[in-house]
């Protein structure tokens, strides 16, 4: 569920009377020591205002299990949420019960489960993929190139370190990935001279920046403290970054963020649009396709579920439907008929 960032920033106050820290600040603050992702982050602070306003501002600690599970039955009843939606919900609610209240609950039990439908991914032929790459243009381009040609999912492409491209062994390092897990990728012959190109644009960007005093990055975690003049440094630059520069609130410093999602996804849009394309493609599909096209083309399991990163490889065996072992489609029993003249 999309939340505005207004929304998502806004600090709970909902219980002013009380001694500081309130509760955002210590929500806050447990999640950033345990190093979640900025967007679990605001994931968490949105479920945790949601489930104190469906109890009427009633603090956390006056509340017990049946009053969780009439919130998770109401999402599924009322609000017809997702089963991960639902899931999620459950995760900050139990995350702010163990490690913000430390006060553990018991079993959750009877609540209403939203239904987990069975749906498949979207997949593109490699002709499809083809027009639809033939109507992005620059690093537009290249990002879908990327994700298509790498399996990385859109924020992994985004948030890609200059130190993070090996041109010469051809591989992407993903650092931070789902899960919080590094892993080692593929990269396209395709967009090796293109990549080049770019970087040559990008880093003559970051010279003009450094001369005009600017030239900063942010650095994730405590690297900026234990390396104070990291930031500046060009392997630490983001492959993509914004056309314009980023002033760091904290700091007061300027530098150049990485682009954001939402200017690939109206490119690709467009894209998807000019090509005459009826499917619903996002940014993931190109990464349902990498994995799709790469079964087809007799590639193992086990080695599509280490490029992609999935915890699970029963989660890449979702990419077995349109296959039976590895190169050969399946056939149809009617393809066997004799035809109509026989």
């Amino acid at each position: 569920m999309s939340v505005p960032l207004q929304q998502r920033r806004r600090p709970l106050r909902l219980f002013p009377h009380r001694p500081s820290p309130r509760l955002y600040d210590r929500v806050i603050e447990t999640l950033r020591v345990r190093h979640y992702s900025r967007r679990t982050e605001d994931a968490y602070v949105h479920w945790i205002r949601r489930f104190i306003e469906f109890h009427r501002y009633r603090h956390p600690r006056e509340l017990a299990e049946e009053d969780i599970n009439r919130f998770l039955t109401d999402l599924a009843v009322k609000q017809h949420v997702s089963a991960s939606t639902q899931n999620q919900a459950l995760s900050a609610i139990l995350f702010l019960y163990e490690h913000v209240l430390k006060q553990p609950l018991d079993r959750i039990e009877g609540v209403v489960r939203a239904r987990r439908p069975k749906r498949l991914p979207v997949v593109l032929t490699v002709d499809e993929v083809s027009r639809v790459l033939a109507n992005l243009h620059g690093d537009k381009w290249l990002i879908g190139m990327l994700l298509y040609g790498s399996g990385l999912r859109l924020l992994e492409a985004l948030r890609l370190r200059v130190k993070d491209l090996d041109l010469q062994r051809r591989e992407i390092t993903v650092r931070e990935g789902k899960g919080d897990k590094d892993r080692v990728t593929m990269m396209p012959q395709a967009v090796i001279c293109p990549l080049r190109e770019h970087l040559r644009r990008v880093q003559v960007i970051h010279r003009q920046d450094l001369a005009d005093g600017y030239g900063r990055v942010e650095l994730p975690h405590a690297l900026a403290r234990k390396y104070p003049n990291a930031n500046r440094q060009w392997c630490w630059q983001f492959v993509f970054p914004q056309e314009r520069r980023w002033r760091n609130p904290k700091t007061g410093e300027e530098g150049r963020h990485h682009i954001d999602a939402s200017l690939f996804q109206r490119a690709l849009k467009a894209a998807v649009h000019k090509a005459g394309l009826t499917k619903r493609v996002t940014s993931h599909t190109f990464r349902h396709s990498f994995a799709t096209h790469l079964l087809a083309s007799g590639y193992d399991i086990r080695t599509v579920h280490e490029l992609l990163g999935h915890k699970d490889v029963r989660t890449t065996m979702i990419y077995t439907h349109v296959l039976n072992r590895g190169g050969r489609g399946v056939r149809s029993p009617a393809d066997t008929l004799p035809g109509p003249d026989a």
